[in-house]
């Protein structure tokens, strides 16, 4: 087993250097490069000088050259020769083309003393083996890999970045993996020698506004139903096309490179086209050319870009379009239905989509909800116990997740997303509305920040008092058996289960307009009263509003809220209806915008993916808001209307009625209507 070198260069010093190539120990090379370098061992093109650096005869590093890169724009113009020139003496430009510090190895500055060295041994080796002299030795960087410190550090110059091309046979394809090129020139007449003189250096490679607008336009088939209240005309899509390109440039400096920026444009654009396939490979097809597939994919999973900083930015640009003092932050779960093991997070749990337990990722979202509109702010991937066994760590390595994860229920997960959205401030609340997955957990309502009054679904066998009894255990008289908790209350006094106060005849329903849907109103049955929450048969906290709502088909549904008593009626309605916006938020973003027809396995890219839904989102509100105040339409999914209206359309209705639906999003466009 090799021992870890540790220390300062001088510790260490003298360092061996030795040219291997045709020599026995040219397979310990071979060997260290196939083990240790992410490229692996391949066969080196042309010309090759292959050296080993060796501390205390312990090999320490690799280092190979060989035949330059045919063509190469920025060194080519830097460079100055023709073709014709090119071909003459490409011979005397070699390339660092494998350079790899072994991982026992800790010794700063070793990197660049290295480099000094060898180009110094190259410069005399390689005559020997080309018949041609050295003048200029070059390198590839990828920088999601590495920064080129070694490099700079020895003196080489930075010239610009490859075009992502690489040989495939006799011929190059377009891969898209944009290279860093370093130089180091070893004889300073070697333009003289050539016959050249410097081209002037290519501009920056990015892509530009016109560019921007072009391609947005060109590949962006509009999909019509995410504004079904607008009639966009031909030229309205150059203005949907410039709005995309200036809302995604707001989010430029979450991105390393500009390379990403071109790739974020073509992965937002793709999820708010017509595409009925809204994964990497389409995506990128129809965006930016088949070539760019392999790159897209890195981008959402390997590439070095801030996430967070983007769903950070989102939600403090998202703030001025809808926060208000009434609002509400929501909060539920939404299960992805995924085929086979290898998915990160994926398990056979129950899957709200299918109505069953299924293979299938969970996430935990919160959402804002207000009289402007809705948005999802925040999500995270649930990962099941099952994941965090030692027999899954090789599962947990390969999906990327964080290695300081650690095992969390939804409601624990979703406490941290809403003490985040609170602590950046970015959101005033009055609400927060939850599923029964965390509105059944008392726990987890009692833990939620004070001041906001919270609309918490929960489940029909819940139970509750009507009226809140007196707990004590009676003092005990020598007779009989002794008192217990379940003795002290009377038959009268017992708790019941939700289910039966809704079926119960003497409930007092009121009948309520609650929103303008695309089929007209939607109404509702909805009926409330003061109850206390019952925990292994004693009361539990405070005295609560139970709100119950009946569908039109029977079924009904239950939820808690700790609004005071005093709350009037219409308010807790208005409070009901906003609710229902992540619910809308998911039926818009799994319809129209890819939200679930990822194929992403990886932790960081499921996450990358949601923020681009989210993003999305975003970007068609404000489109809906800004052809709103243009065409005078009415307002479309993702904007809202509630409050005034409300309080003079609350109508009371026989008891026991059941002729009005309960609200739920019209289906005649796909999208779910609340105004």
């Amino acid at each position: 087993m090799e021992r870890v070198l540790a220390g300062s260069l001088a510790t260490f010093s003298p360092v061996e250097i030795r040219l291997v190539s045709d020599s026995s120990e040219e397979s310990l090379w071979d060997g260290l490069m196939r083990r240790h370098h992410y490229l692996g061992y391949r066969r080196l093109l042309g010309h090759r000088l292959k050296y080993l650096a060796f501390i205390r005869d312990q090999p320490v590093a690799a280092l190979s050259f060989s035949g330059a890169a045919l063509k190469a724009q920025v060194r080519d113009r830097f460079i100055g020769w023709n073709a014709q020139q090119r071909r003459a003496h490409l011979k005397s430009v070699a390339n660092n083309s494998r350079f790899l510090i072994l991982p026992t190895v800790r010794i700063p500055h070793l990197a660049s003393h290295l480099l000094g060295r060898c180009v110094r041994r190259a410069r005399q080796d390689w005559p020997r083996r080309s018949g041609h002299p050295l003048w200029i030795v070059e390198t590839f960087v990828d920088p999601e890999r590495y920064r080129g410190t070694s490099y700079r550090a020895a003196n080489w110059q930075y010239l610009g970045e490859s075009k992502g091309y690489g040989k495939e046979g006799i011929s190059y394809r377009h891969h898209g993996e944009r290279k860093e090129i370093y130089l180091q020139v070893l004889e300073p007449r070697f333009r003289r020698l050539i016959g050249c003189a410097p081209l002037p250096p290519c501009r920056p490679s990015r892509m530009t506004t016109v560019e921007e607008r072009a391609m947005i336009t060109r590949h962006v088939n509009w999909d019509p139903q995410l504004m079904p209240a607008m009639d966009l005309e031909p030229s309205d899509l150059q203005d949907v096309a410039e709005e995309l390109r200036r809302f995604h440039k707001k989010f430029h400096p979450c991105y390393g490179r500009t390379e990403h920026q071109r790739l974020g444009l073509a992965y937002l654009g793709g999820l708010v086209s017509a595409s009925a396939v809204k994964s990497v490979e389409p995506i990128a097809m129809e965006m930016i050319g088949e070539q760019s597939v392999s790159s897209l994919q890195k981008f959402m999973k390997y590439y070095r870009w801030d996430h967070q900083q983007m769903a950070s930015q989102h939600r403090q640009l998202l703030a001025p379009v809808l926060g208000e003092l009434e609002g509400m932050i929501c909060l539920d779960s939404s299960e992805f239905a995924k085929k086979g093991q290898e998915s990160v997070g994926v398990a056979r749990q129950y899957c709200g989509e299918l109505g069953k337990l299924e293979n299938c990722q969970s996430g935990v979202f919160v959402g804002y909800s207000g009289n402007k509109g809705y948005g999802l702010l925040a999500g995270q991937l649930y990962m099941p116990e099952s994941w965090f066994g030692e027999d899954q760590r090789q599962r947990r390595e390969d999906n990327l997740v964080p290695e300081d994860l650690v095992f969390a229920t939804k409601p624990q997960i979703a406490r941290e997303l809403i003490d985040q959205v609170i602590r950046e401030g970015h959101f005033p609340a009055r609400w927060v509305g939850c599923d029964a997955t965390f509105g059944a957990d008392p726990a987890f309502l009692s833990g939620l920040p004070a001041g906001l009054y919270y609309v918490a679904q929960t489940r029909s066998n819940a139970k509750v008092f009507r009226r809140r009894p007196r707990v004590g255990i009676p003092p005990y008289q020598g007779r009989g058996a002794q008192p217990t908790k379940e003795r002290v209350l009377s038959p009268r006094m017992r708790a019941i289960e939700v289910s039966r106060i809704g079926k119960d005849r003497r409930t007092r329903w009121r009948q309520v307009v609650l929103a303008e849907g695309a089929k007209g109103p939607i109404i509702a049955e909805v009926a409330r009263l003061r109850v206390t929450r019952a925990l292994e048969g004693l009361p539990h906290g405070e005295e609560l509003w139970l709100v119950i709502r009946r569908h039109e088909d029977g079924q009904i549904r239950y939820a808690f809220s700790n609004a005071p008593a005093e709350m009037p009626f219409a308010q807790m309605c208005t409070a009901i209806g906003m609710r229902w916006a992540i619910e809308q938020c998911f039926q818009e973003g799994k319809s129209h915008l890819g939200m679930g027809s990822y194929e992403h396995r990886s932790w960081p890219a499921w996450h990358r993916h949601m923020i681009y839904v989210f993003l999305a989102q975003h970007l068609v509100l404000r489109l809906r808001l800004r052809w709103k105040k243009n065409s005078g339409a009415h307002l479309a999914a993702g904007t809202q209307n509630r409050g005034d209206h409300l309080t003079s359309q609350i109508m009371e209705s026989p008891q026991g009625a059941a002729d009005h639906p309960l609200p739920h999003p019209p289906q005649s466009s796909g999208l779910p209507v609340a105004s």
